[in-house]
């Protein structure tokens, strides 16, 4: 292997002095290594794009991580095409495939090389020991499609069999066709988008892009390049070369290998791709597909990172073990070892960056690190290290990048205080070559630069607002929607219930624009009781909820200036307090009991973190923040971790595990069934592989001796983590020093187990992990009574389910499974009648004869059951015929299809658990909910299935969840009965009076049940403040975004939405900046206790409300000083007279005005 520290490396380098990052030193000859020390920043980035301006560069990173992130500092620095060649993003000899877009990534970057496009190529070191096709296999296969030109539907559809691509009825992903007479659509391997080639007789007529999410065509193209769907080649002569291999380098029945045999038939089985090496006489390298000029960039930690991945390499190869069905290449056929590559490396111009400082023959770049420059919004002057910078440097040439156009205009804002000229510039280079002193561009650059010569410097939103601007802006996102779930008014029709906490429960009937004081402005038209209609601003729609509760056409419908809506809220709000009492005494135990408090995470701790394989997402460590912070505080935890299936939630119970036995305590994990528990046993053993941790399985299938042994161990101490069924709470079960329970799917156990777990919950600490709570649960979390987290944010890749509701047919069923089978998936059928089963799965057989089907369900003795699974897992059968027996199953990766027959009978968290079974790995996953004709169906059944298909989101359990409330009318919390008090008031405003009453009684103090509602701060400025409907043209989308503007609580929240809506709709005209800022003046008025603000061309009158806040001294004060302009009407009404015919000065002396009272009370 090469050594770059090795003697002769050290004589083989040049020694030069320091060097202009924009024109740094070029590598020559194969003899010497050029040494620099890696730059701070970017600034890394651009010397590599300065280098990669002369010739050719291959950079080669140490993680896949790494690479991500230079390729966006690249694509702002360089000034020739970035190519990523990115990671399959699967382990070693792994049994599924790389999802279709990273094929299709490395794919698009083979074909460009070979066209000779000149760049730069970004490569994980890991990713460059990967054997490729031939160089010539691309070219040989690429097939033109020309408008104008002939096409034999025929031969084409054979044409793309036997490059790789799949026959469907939908296009989605890349690797797909559809042909429907003179109509082909084809997602090519290699492009953005998918093609619609519409034929006239055997002619191609036109080419066009669409979009897979509507269908509907975009753009015209001439022509297209059609590359093969796989690294590897199914074509007769690879199929021939790959049986001769593989029955001449493995010592097994081909023929009990399902792989071999799909292979043989040209199906793609999943994992595929690691048998690349048997589809060819000879691969390449990575190294071969580059022209010969192509020069080499190391970056610092590649040759530690090559070893570790060779290692994992033969750690796998050996720990897999020989399966017949399985048989995996040897290490050294299947990758390049690393003394290859390195050799490889060696042969061509090299540079390598370093972090050695010392490092005798390193070049020092002319460059400097950014001091600190963070906004720091607590200061006075928040901007202060920003502007003590620039009067410092008043020399220095500095480029802004913000990550958007909206996030530019904020940052513009931000900086507004500054009296910045900050012109747009489109890059970095166009700034260079103006004569700007000072610009703004839009750049998701990771950090920024200063370089000494020229000096100029880069300064990103990183160096702004530190490292997490982009995950606590994401991690913020997922709570907005969250807390939007149950609250905003999106998919409201004419004619659904709402609720105005002032006057009750109405009727939406849309939106209308009318005239007031001269003014066009948009209300919310409500009908109520005997014809009369309610009028409200779009900027008071925080006063309307959505009513969920009884069924829409059995709300109520109350009558405008009578007591009945204040009755009704009385009642409620009595009630609300003896439950809200009820629960605090079931959790007051909790509270005041002293419980564990363990050790705070240590060393170890630390480093069973950073073996986790994968990055945690940001819901995921705030969610593991949160536990850990619960556990090393005295109060018992009582936390529930809400998350979709395969979201991470078992990684943060394994995390509170780790805590928990390191304190010296016992954990148990309770699981609804015994297959659960089995995996969650692997599961456990595999991440707990390298720690001295003890875990035991306890189940119906532990025998007897080996059961009274475990028992023992558990007595005794020596089990650390004991994993099972309920069996785990019979009294046989002793656990003495147990912390820690951790409960995954608590709504699958029976009444007997919850009450038993209830009188754990005062004593130890318990965490819940749950894909979709039941509104009991969910309920009683936001409520505040237990903690929640919820993890929405998706794994990287992972895509979202695509979700269908369909009338029971044949032809449906069958394409779903062919879709599947022919991609080498797997496929789920739900059919929960077990007395007919056999004959669904004879169905199946007969539909589909390809298929290998196998039956599961309940009565089936459970050995028979544990081996179907298991042989499914397996992939020994591709269809697996069952019943809801696969709710909580094993994780199956390849199974991506899921058929539910009779959808219509599962509740909503029942068919989002199951929906989840599938789209556990980078695949496209489709669940078909099959129904019987809608007149066969319940209204809460069409109502469950809109909700579930609406909601096809990744992260959509929580929102589900929500749903689940409305449907059953969620509410008393504590009994078995599901409905009551909502059905009068509805959900959103019973919960918020709920947390208001549970904050009353935590605090010491009675809820008050005639306490005023907040009514919020009318505003009238006789001015246009609204969402123009030519800047937002739907309805419902205009209401949504009323909605959330009306919500918004600070003005952080507002610069964030006002950011959004840029971006996604443009720049904002000036009625909808009025609506914002008249926002901004109503947050302000609701804190001084304003209830009306009302102001014209030349007067105007602010009206306080019983609990203001301002000072009667204030008035007095502002009244002696300017009696021409001020003067009081009445006790609660404050009169002024200014000029104010213009917008700017109307919103100028009322913001001046609630500026003068807010201070004088903050005096006082």
């Amino acid at each position: 292997m090469y050594d770059p520290n090795s003697v002769s490396a050290q004589n083989d380098t040049l020694l030069m002095p320091s060097f202009s990052l924009l024109e740094p030193p070029q590598p020559h000859g194969t003899r010497d290594t050029l040494y620099l020390t890696a730059p701070p920043g970017s600034a890394t980035a651009l010397a590599l794009a300065q280098v990669a301006s002369k010739a050719p560069l291959l950079v080669i990173t140490p993680s896949t991580a790494s690479a991500q992130r230079l390729e966006q500092d690249l694509a702002f620095y360089s000034t020739v095409p970035v190519l990523p060649f990115p990671d399959w993003e699967t382990l070693p000899y792994d049994s599924f495939s790389p999802h279709q877009d990273i094929i299709s990534a490395r794919l698009r970057t083979l074909r460009q090389l070979q066209d000779g496009v000149r760049g730069i190529v970004l490569v994980p070191i890991n990713t460059l020991m990967q054997r490729l096709p031939p160089v010539e296999y691309i070219a040989g296969r690429v097939m033109t499609l020309q408008t104008g030109a002939k096409l034999n539907r025929e031969t084409f559809r054979e044409s793309l069999s036997r490059a790789g691509y799949r026959a469907v009825e939908t296009v989605y992903e890349p690797g797909e066709y559809a042909m429907r007479g003179a109509i082909i659509d084809l997602f090519a391997m290699g492009m953005d988008e998918p093609i619609r080639i519409d034929l006239f007789d055997d002619e191609i007529d036109t080419l066009r892009h669409f979009d897979p999410g509507n269908q509907r065509s975009t753009d015209k193209l001439d022509h297209l390049e059609l590359l093969p769907a796989h690294e590897y080649s199914l074509s007769r002569s690879a199929i021939a070369c790959f049986r001769e291999q593989f029955e001449t380098l493995f010592d097994v029945d081909p023929r009990q290998s399902p792989l071999y045999n799909d292979a043989l038939k040209a199906i793609p089985s999943p994992g595929l791709e690691h048998y690349l090496p048997l589809f060819f006489e000879q691969t390449a390298s990575l190294f071969e597909h580059v022209t010969d000029d192509t020069r080499v960039a190391l970056l610092p930690g590649i040759f530690q990172a090559a070893e570790q991945h060779w290692q994992a390499i033969e750690s796998r190869y050996d720990n897999l073990g020989v399966d017949p069905t399985r048989p995996l290449i040897p290490p050294h056929r299947a990758f390049f070892p690393v003394s290859e590559v390195f050799s490889a490396i060696k042969a061509r111009p090299r540079i390598e960056l370093t972090e050695d400082e010392t490092h005798r023959h390193a070049l020092t770049p002319d460059a400097q690190a950014l001091p600190t420059l963070a906004i720091n919004a607590r200061a006075k002057q928040p901007l202060s290290a920003l502007a003590n910078f620039l009067e410092a440097q008043p020399q220095t040439r500095i480029l802004f990048a913000a990550e958007s156009r909206g996030r530019r205009e904020a940052l513009e804002e931000i900086l507004a205080p500054l009296h910045l000229q900050l012109p747009h510039v489109e890059s970095f280079h166009a700034f260079l070559g103006s004569q700007h002193g000072m610009g703004i561009t839009e750049s998701q650059v990771g950090s920024g630069l200063w370089l000494t010569e020229p000096n100029v410097a880069v300064i990103s939103e990183t160096e702004l607002f530190g490292d997490v601007v982009r995950q606590s802006r994401r991690r913020e996102k997922a709570t907005d929607d969250n807390e939007l779930a149950v609250r905003h008014l999106s998919e409201l029709k004419e004619g659904a219930p709402v609720v105005h906490q002032a006057h009750g429960v109405g009727r939406y009937m849309g939106l209308e624009t009318l005239e007031a004081g001269g003014q066009a402005n948009e209300f919310l038209a409500l009908y109520y009781a005997d014809g009369a209609k309610l009028y409200v601003p779009v900027d008071s729609l925080h006063l309307i909820s959505r009513y969920s509760g009884a069924d829409d056409e059995l709300a109520p419908l109350h009558k405008l200036g009578s007591d009945q809506w204040e009755k009704a809220r009385r009642k409620a709000a009595e009630k609300i307090r003896d439950t809200a009492a009820e629960l605090l005494d079931v959790y007051a135990r909790r509270e005041a009991q002293q419980g564990v408090v363990y050790d705070a995470p240590a060393e170890e701790y630390t480093r069973f973190s950073a073996s986790f394989p994968f990055e945690e997402t940001p819901d995921q460590q705030a969610a593991i923040e949160a536990v850990i912070s619960d556990m090393t505080s005295p109060q018992p935890m009582d936390r529930v971790v809400c998350g979709d299936v395969g979201f991470g939630k078992t990684e943060v119970a394994m995390r509170a595990a780790f805590l928990a036995v390191q304190s010296g305590r016992q954990v148990v994990v309770l699981v609804p069934t015994t297959l659960l528990a089995r995996q969650h046993f692997e599961n456990f053993r595999d991440r707990f592989a390298d720690t001295a941790v003890n875990i035991s399985l306890i189940s119906r299938f532990t025998a007897g001796k080996e059961m009274t042994q475990t028992l023992q161990s558990i007595k005794e101490g020596q089990t650390d983590i004991v994993i099972g069924t309920h069996k785990l709470l019979s009294k046989s079960v002793e656990l003495p020093k147990i912390g820690l329970l951790i409960i995954d799917e608590e709504h699958r156990f029976g009444v007997a187990q919850k009450e038993k777990l209830k009188t754990l919950r005062a004593e130890i600490d318990i965490l819940t992990l749950t894909a979709t709570p039941i509104p009991r649960t969910l309920n009683m979390a936001m409520s505040g009574i237990r903690d929640l987290s919820i993890i929405a944010t998706p794994p990287a890749r992972r895509l979202s389910v695509k979700t269908f509701v369909q009338q029971r047919d044949n032809s449906i069923i069958k394409e779903a499974l062919l879709r599947e089978i022919l991609r080498g998936g797997q496929v789920y059928f739900l059919h929960n009648e077990v007395k007919t089963i056999e004959n669904a799965a004879e169905q199946i057989r007969e539909l589909v004869p390809e298929a290998r089907v196998a039956v599961a369900h309940g009565q089936l003795p459970e050995r028979s059951l544990e081996r179907v699974m298991s042989d499914f897992y397996h992939r020994r059968f591709n269809v697996l015929v069952c019943s809801t027996i696969i709710e909580t199953g094993i994780d199956v990766p390849s199974a991506n299809t899921i058929l539910i027959e009779r959808a219509d009978k599962f509740g909503l968290a029942q068919l989002h658990q199951l929906r989840g079974r599938v789209g556990r790995s980078h695949h496209q996953a489709y669940a078909y909910l099959l129904t019987p004709p809608p007149k066969a169906m319940t209204r809460d059944a069409v109502k469950r299935l809109e909700a579930i298909s609406a909601s096809d989101d990744l992260g959509a359990g929580f929102t589900l969840a929500s749903h689940d409330m409305e449907i059953r009318g969620a509410g008393e919390l504590l009994g078995d009965e599901q409905s009551g008090q909502m059905e009068t008031i509805g959900y959103t405003l019973y919960m918020e009076m709920l947390d208001r009453a549970v904050k009353a009684i935590r605090a010491g103090k009675t809820p008050n049940i005639d306490a005023p509602f907040n009514n919020g701060v009318e505003i009238s400025l006789n001015l246009p403040a609204l969402i123009p409907d030519d800047y937002i043209h739907d309805v419902q989308q205009r209401l949504v975004m009323y909605k959330r503007i009306a919500n918004t609580q600070s003005d952080a929240e507002l610069k964030e939405l006002q950011v959004e809506l840029i971006d996604r709709f443009g720049l904002l005209p000036a009625p909808l900046k009025n609506l914002i800022r008249q926002t901004k003046l109503r947050q302000r008025a609701e804190q001084l206790g304003v209830a009306r603000i009302e102001a014209g061309e030349s007067k105007g009158r602010v009206l306080f409300n019983s609990a203001t806040q301002v000072d009667p001294l204030t008035l007095v004060m502002l009244i002696q000083k300017s009696p021409q302009h001020y003067r009081l009407d009445g006790s609660d009404t404050l009169r002024f007279e200014f000029p104010m015919e213009s917008v700017e000065q109307r919103f100028e002396k009322v913001e001046t005005l609630l500026t003068t009272l807010n201070q004088k009370v903050a005096a006082t």
